[in-house]
């Protein structure tokens, strides 16, 4: 049924490929997007076909005659978007239709023709929509305002970001200017709350999902090898040699750093024992031509193996061809992650996936396990809910504003009043924003107009403005003239020091901070290099899951008999809290000269947790790894004010604002945030890095068990 709905073209084209058959969620997808106008939201497990799914009824849908673009490809990635350019345009070459990529690395000549004659389809960033919104907002008009679909990939990666909130607000303003609402279609591999992503098309209601819950195989080992430096066990990269040797492999270490040294000693070992040398890092620091080339070699290396050390660059959907097995060393802090990278594996079908997850520690150990169970149980993590994302409509005041040239106040209010992006902040609340933006010069009003003011030009017309996520201060890495990549600065980063960058070691030879350029020579003096990364934040559920391992007696099939051990050694040392409840009992032990408080709850909850502990001038040390508090200070004191502490609640808005005054440090995790008034500092401050209903239902939940 679902082959016949197909136009006459699309049917050719699935002849021509050899398809034998149509996938579950290209079949669903097929009679749904033909017969209704329904947005959708199609989630399958990666390498099943939803980029097809998607086109091949809007192509057989959709009418290219008329004029102007009539679908919106909107990619996170550039370099997926060059990936997925060669899949659209060969389907799209059955029907004379024409594809163009939009980013800054885009040529020129064809974005040109493009204007001349808007037609086909466009695949496009977040960011290049909105530098056109501002700069060029009669492009936005003469391309897109017949727009009959928009589809937005791995729309996993927008919900519950800033990037999304500005996404969103981005689609709402695409509607404006239609005469008839276009159609959304998001994709992903790894949803975790469908109602949230109902809600990102800005109609709910309208908004249906089309879930595919066939499961691939997962064939998942696990192994241990303690760390006892900053770098990796000798013994772990050499058992790991000899797994991955005769395979094509992706390996996921857990910083850049860590990437570099993977594939700098893997390589190293394959050489002394005679093997292949195709091993490569890949990640954001490495050059754009670089990392282009480790992906051509994968997707055409057909018999030759290879072995790619990497990070969340590969993490999403980019084709790199065949991938036999996906190592993570280390825990990932998501189940979410777990997902999209086991998935690179066995793509083929039926085939299944092969997963090596080494640890280095009995914390990450626990952690792996923990994620590889809840994945077993079908459990993903809601994205994050940022219900009042305040600096991004400030963002988008200042975009609008410039976009039109100026504008009256009231026009922008209402712009900002009924973009579906912001439908939980008052109207009263936009209207103290645009009046502190006034207030600052960010804006400057003019009778009942507003244009960009003289601080404000500085902003807008930086080309790091079309963007809401904070980016790196990177130094471009340079060798005898040669662009090998950027890095992140840090004091670690001088002369006569060693780096990891694109699979080799580097002497830094020279710093120019003017300039921000590294000058690096190949090392050969054996000194140990610097690494750089950072973690990011885990879910309550995760650590639900590790205090339940350590309160049981299950043997995991997975675990190797060393794992098994570590796992014995841990519950033996948790033994003694004598656990009842893991749903409320939290381990507390006094030490010889500190006490330890594990609380086993979210990054979020810990960090609420930590504010409040400053607020009462008790100090501590948190490690979130081990979601465990140290204390040095008395038992008796601890517990005299343990009672205090969600009481404390009631007054962090003061002590915040306290914070605010002595430190913008506090609010640097967004990039406009810095620009809002002070009391929407403290609410974006609580909303986004901290968790007040959860840590005060945490604290009065729960009851300390141990040395008490």
């Amino acid at each position: 049924m679902a082959f016949i709905l197909l136009s006459e073209p699309i049917r050719k084209y699935l002849y021509d490929k050899g398809w034998e058959q149509l996938r579950p969620i290209q079949i669903a997808a097929i009679e749904r997007i033909l017969t209704t106008d329904n947005n959708y939201i199609l989630s399958s497990r990666t390498a099943s076909g939803k980029t097809e799914a998607a086109f091949l009824p809007i192509l057989s849908k959709v009418n290219f005659n008329e004029i102007g673009v009539q679908v919106l490809y909107i990619s996170p990635l550039i370099a997926l978007i060059n990936d997925q350019f060669s899949r659209i345009e060969e389907l799209c070459k059955y029907l004379d239709v024409s594809v163009t990529k939009w980013h800054g690395e885009a040529n020129r000549t064809l974005k040109t023709h493009l204007v001349k004659k808007p037609s086909g389809i466009v695949l496009i960033t977040p960011e290049s929509l909105e530098a056109m919104f501002v700069n060029r907002t009669f492009y936005v008009k003469e391309l897109f305002s017949n727009l009959k679909y928009i589809v937005v990939d791995e729309i996993h990666s927008f919900i519950g970001t800033d990037r999304g909130v500005h996404l969103k607000s981005i689609i709402s303003r695409l509607q404006n200017i239609q005469s008839k609402p276009f159609i959304i279609v998001g994709l992903s591999a790894t949803i975790g709350d469908f109602i949230e992503a109902k809600c990102f098309t800005g109609n709910e209601l309208n908004t249906k999902v089309l879930l595919d819950r066939t499961i691939r195989p997962i064939n998942a080992h696990f192994r241990f090898f303690e760390q006892e430096s900053e770098e990796l066990p000798i013994d772990l990269l050499i058992d790991l040699y000899f797994e991955i040797k005769n395979d094509k492999v992706l390996i996921f270490p857990n910083s850049r750093g860590r990437a570099e040294e993977v594939a700098v000693k893997l390589k190293k070992i394959s050489e002394k024992e005679n093997g292949h040398q195709n091993f490569f890092s890949h990640h954001s620091s490495i050059d754009r031509e670089i990392r282009e080339y480790v992906e051509y070699f994968a997707k055409n290396s057909i018999r030759q193996n290879f072995c790619i050390s990497c990070t969340s660059t590969l993490e999403l959907g980019i084709d790199i061809g065949t991938v036999d097995e996906v190592v993570q060393i280390d825990s990932t802090n998501s189940v979410t992650s777990l997902i999209q990278r086991v998935g690179r594996s066995g793509r083929t079908e039926g085939e299944s996936s092969n997963l090596f997850l080494y640890a280095t520690d009995q914390w990450n150990l626990l952690q792996s396990l923990a994620c590889w169970l809840l994945y077993t149980e079908g459990f993903i993590e809601p994205p994050l809910r940022n219900q009042n994302p305040y600096d991004i409509l400030l963002h988008q005041a200042l975009s609008i504003t410039k976009g039109h040239s100026g504008i009256k106040l009231n026009d922008l209010r209402e712009q900002l009043n009924k973009n579906f992006s912001f439908t939980q902040i008052d109207l009263s609340e936009i209207d103290e924003i645009i009046s502190h933006l006034i207030k600052i010069d960010l804006l400057e009003k003019l009778g009942q107009e507003v244009i960009i003011g003289v601080e404000g030009e500085y902003i807008v017309n930086n080309h790091e403005f079309y963007s809401v996520f904070k980016t790196e201060e990177n130094f471009k890495v340079i060798n005898a003239g040669n662009t090998i990549g950027a890095i992140p600065f840090s004091p670690q980063i001088k002369e006569d020091v060693n780096i990891f960058l694109a699979a080799r070691i580097w002497k830094i030879i020279s710093v120019d901070f003017e300039a921000r350029k590294i000058d690096v020579i190949r090392a050969s003096d054996g000194k140990k290099p610097r690494f750089f990364g950072s973690g990011s934040a885990v879910h309550s559920r995760v650590r639900d899951k590790m205090l339940q391992i350590l309160n049981c007696d299950t043997v995991y099939d997975v675990l190797n008999q060393q794992c098994l051990s570590e796992i014995s050694r841990m519950r033996k040392d948790f033994a003694i809290y004598q656990i009842q409840d893991i749903k409320i009992d939290r381990p507390f032990l006094c030490a010889k000269k500190n006490l330890q408080f594990y609380t086993f709850t979210s990054t979020k909850i810990n960090q609420t947790i930590d504010l409040l502990l400053d607020l009462l001038e008790i100090e501590s040390s948190l490690d979130d790894k081990r979601s465990m508090f140290e204390f040095e200070l008395s038992r008796q004191y601890f517990l005299k004010n343990w009672n205090s502490i969600s009481k404390q609640l009631i007054n962090l808005d003061s002590y915040l604002d306290r914070l605010l005054d002595k430190n913008l440090h506090i609010i640097s995790f967004s990039k406009w945030g810095v620009y809002l008034p002070k009391k929407f500092q403290i609410k974006l401050i609580k909303d986004k890095i901290l968790d007040i209903p959860g840590t005060e239902l945490f604290l009065n939940s729960i009851r300390l068990v141990g040395d008490i």
